[in-house]
């Protein structure tokens, strides 16, 4: 349906008590968003930023803040206890002249060490940052789950009719070798199960099964042969088009003998360009809803927005955050 994801979200985090830290405070977005889950009670927003400036933007958007929870983070009283588990996870990499620096001055920062502390359990950015602003604090600080070398972005795609796609990587790594391909191609399938999505993987290309020939092509029929011997059981096929992998009469002519071909939901893009491009398209000319971006392989959830995304996808996004912290 066409709310499945955000449904399984509500329903798995309900009276979970979940927290989620959303940074950008002055965003009326943001504050919209969040004074919905406020008065939903299925999870507990904490918004970041000046009281005095958020009141502001509350007003010019005429919202009633009441009781949501605001930290300023230069006012914060256990500002301190933050500072030192900045200092210890960068390991020397940054002083506390630095940590102090960037806890007041970079909400995402202090975000992501709310999360770290465990004193939230999830983060959600970017409606006025650039996803590096809103990775870069979490690479840092939070790092990615043992045994997953690379962040990487899905976007959850999902039909004017309800049919629910996911296209990875859409947001973080430019390009990516075969190994990194079979890895987002794993951990994209994990995501998507999680969402209550059967995944059915195809790494996609300008070619099916050898129709051309060329080092682009080779890499990614290579990612599906890494993919099967790291997860032998994840349905996973490439290299493959995407008129063969989602269309059932194209892959009867393209691809007779895959298990993916023509069932495809879950598409692994070659690179970051291809991944942007086609949610762009999908959303723009297909009136694909995008969720996302929502990121992958980190210890704990930190997610991305779009900064072109409305309130309803900020709520979606929390939603979503809050259930990947289970």
């Amino acid at each position: 349906m066409a709310q499945g994801i955000i449904e399984n979200a509500r329903e798995s985090i309900t009276g979970k008590n979940l927290k989620i830290v959303l940074p950008e405070g002055n965003d009326p977005r943001v504050l919209e968003a969040a004074l919905r889950h406020k008065e939903d009670g299925i999870l507990t927003p904490i918004v970041l930023g000046d009281q005095g400036e958020i009141q502001k933007t509350a007003d010019q958007a005429g919202l009633k803040l009441g009781d949501l929870k605001i930290i300023n983070p230069k006012y914060y009283e256990g500002f301190e206890e933050l500072v030192d588990a900045f200092v210890e996870a960068r390991k020397g990499k940054t002083t506390r002249e630095e940590a102090e620096f960037l806890l007041r001055t970079n909400p995402n920062y202090f975000g992501v060490l709310l999360v770290k502390t465990g004193l939230v359990d999830g983060m959600v950015s970017g409606a006025r940052h650039t996803t590096g602003d809103t990775i870069r604090p979490a690479l840092q600080i939070i790092r990615t789950k043992p045994g997953v070398k690379r962040v990487s972005g899905i976007m959850v795609m999902v039909s004017p009719e309800g049919k629910q796609l996911i296209f990875a990587d859409t947001a973080v790594n430019i390009t990516l070798e075969s190994d990194e391909l079979a890895e987002v191609a794993i951990e994209t399938a994990k995501s998507a199960e999680t969402f209550g999505i059967d995944p059915y993987v195809a790494l996609l290309s300008f070619s099916t099964h050898g129709s051309a020939h060329h080092d682009l092509a080779t890499k990614v029929a290579k990612a599906k042969e890494v993919a099967k011997q790291l997860a032998p059981d994840l349905r996973v096929d490439g290299e493959i088009q995407f008129d063969a992998a989602i269309d059932p009469e194209t892959a009867k002519q393209k691809a007779p003998d895959s298990e993916v071909a023509g069932k495809a939901n879950v598409f692994i893009f070659p690179d970051l360009q291809a991944g942007n491009i086609g949610y762009k398209i999908a959303q723009r000319l297909g009136g694909y809803k995008a969720l996302g971006p929502i990121l992958q392989g980190l210890n704990a959830p930190v997610n991305d927005l779009s900064r072109g995304c409305s309130a309803q996808d900020v709520y979606d996004i929390c939603m979503i955050t809050a259930s990947q912290a289970l």
